[in-house]
């Protein structure tokens, strides 16, 4: 019987892998083939190096590093685990610019309003680019659904919108960025994960299904597919929260393809294809009628078209 930290009840996933600064730490040893070189480019010793590698290998219970005169090389397994640190970096700088674009800092010359398909699946790695070329911007974020955006750049508190409508709403000048596609996913336990012809558009509005509430774009597609006849179960504000409910099989529900990618590929959830319903819609950048973008909003407008 296993006695690791996986058994042990309290000891949560953070205590299972390397913190940011190892990873950070193993992807320079990879590209520099130098642990000492590694450590130079991150400000360390290279004995405080070693350690963190030595404290990495034994966490992980494999050997990721070979040293030698010659210098450093990964292993078989440790270019594996640079891989996944490499993605696991990758969202956490993610996870920073979104972040930080959340603080409502007095200083902010960008104030950006999204709804919450696009501030959760999109705008980071958008603001990411924006660090890179304006570093000196600080950036707010406000978001909510695409009804919400619409009000905040009416009313003045934000510079530059993105939505997820079908149309661009009253006051507003857009352009479309992407284009996106709704998906009904369920359980892989609910009956209709085991169903072999493709659902049709009676059988859907005829169903409860978990949805957005009304006002986000995500709902607008939906009901103006169905003829407005879609028929909540639950409602709710959060494209999480959504998720959250259908893997615990309170129901079928209906979100962007953006949001499912995890979920699909580790089968926690199962796509329903359709018989004859489009779910698609373009995703737009807004702004008030007359006031084009400029300064930073003009950049992070330019970044999202060469991004699409």
């Amino acid at each position: 019987m296993s006695s690791g930290a996986e058994d042990r009840p309290g000891v949560g996933i953070a205590h299972r892998v390397p913190d940011l600064g190892a990873l950070e730490l193993l992807l320079a040893v990879a590209r520099l083939g130098s642990l000492g070189r590694a450590a130079r480019e991150l400000g360390i010793t290279q004995p405080a190096a070693s350690s963190r590698i030595r404290s990495m290998e034994r966490l992980l219970g494999v050997a990721l590093v070979d040293r030698s005169p010659r210098g450093s090389r990964l292993t078989r397994e440790g270019a594996l685990v640079t891989d996944w640190a490499r993605r696991v970096v990758d969202a956490a700088e993610a996870f920073d610019a979104g972040a930080q674009a959340l603080r409502d800092r007095r200083d902010s010359r960008l104030r950006v309003a999204a709804s919450m398909t696009i501030a959760e699946y999109l705008l980071p790695g958008w603001l990411i680019a924006l660090r890179a070329q304006r570093p000196d911007t600080a950036v707010s974020l406000l978001a909510g659904n695409s009804a919400g955006v619409a009000e905040r750049l009416l009313s003045g508190e934000a510079d530059l919108g993105f939505v997820e409508g079908l149309s661009v709403p009253s006051g507003l000048d857009a352009t479309v960025i992407a284009h996106d596609r709704l998906i009904v996913v369920t359980a892989p336990g609910h009956p209709w994960a085991r169903r072999r012809k493709p659902l049709a558009a009676a059988e859907l509005a005829a169903t409860p299904l978990i949805l957005r509430e009304e006002g986000s774009g995500t709902r607008q597609v939906l009901d103006t597919a169905l003829g407005g006849l879609a028929r909540p179960l639950i409602e709710l504000s959060s494209t999480t929260a959504v998720k959250a409910s259908a893997v615990s099989g309170a129901g079928p529900a209906v979100l962007s393809e953006l949001a499912l990618g995890e979920e699909l590929s580790a089968h926690r959830l199962v796509s329903i294809p359709l018989a004859d319903v489009r779910l698609a819609r373009a995703l737009r950048a807004v702004w008030p009628t007359g006031h084009r973008p400029t300064g930073p909003a003009r950049d992070l407008l330019s970044l999202t078209r060469g991004a699409a």
